[in-house]
């Protein structure tokens, strides 16, 4: 399984002031769950982002993605309109070019991600927080056979995936194992940077 990143070329200096708050976590996690409620808490704040993820796969109930097909997402990550870019599970994801606005405008942009590209938008961003969303494994396996999305792969190796996780350290670890409404207080209380973070 390939994974790899590149952030968009050219940037002078680390972008700010903004903060990007970075979602990480095993599948079946409830990284997406926990991200709706807290959009959903957040929607009135315009000073906080939730991207669309661009993904060569189709939007569904568990996220509304931008789809591209291969070749659409190749010319676009050819034309630079993406941040960031990343490929894993078989499928090409991006967050669009404009994240960067928000941030040299002083917002909080909120975006699930790869592990596999913590370190190079630590490095372009200024102010990144890193949120890991967990779950026990037998949690996950059995969110992830609900979920039972053909695009997904073998359930068993992603459960078993590994990630070299040197610059994947978290700043925040949720573990989302009981009421989902309760943690997503928790993803707001750092998106929204009260002091507590979680």
């Amino acid at each position: 399984m390939s994974e790899s990143a590149t952030t968009a070329e050219g940037a002078a200096g680390a972008i700010g002031p903004g903060r990007l708050v970075l979602v990480v976590g095993p599948s079946g996690a409830g990284k997406d769950t926990l991200l709706r409620l807290a959009q959903a808490a957040c929607a009135d704040d315009h000073d906080i982002v939730f991207p669309r993820r661009i993904v060569t796969r189709a939007s569904s109930a568990d996220e509304d993605n931008i789809a591209l097909s291969p070749d659409q997402f190749c010319r676009a990550r050819e034309r630079g309109d993406f941040a960031v870019h990343w490929d894993a599970h078989g499928h090409c994801y991006a967050l669009p070019l404009d994240i960067d606005d928000h941030i040299r405008a002083g917002r909080t942009v909120v975006a699930n991600v790869s592990r596999t590209v913590l370190g190079a938008l630590r490095q372009a961003y200024a102010n990144v927080i890193v949120v890991a969303i967990t779950a026990p494994p037998d949690v996950l396996a059995a969110r992830l056979a609900a979920r039972a999305r053909q695009s997904d792969g073998n359930i068993a190796e992603r459960l078993t995936r590994s990630v070299d996780d040197t610059a994947a350290q978290a700043d925040v670890t949720i573990l989302n194992a009981g009421s989902a409404e309760d943690h997503s207080r928790q993803l707001v209380r750092v998106i929204s940077d009260d002091g507590r973070h979680g």
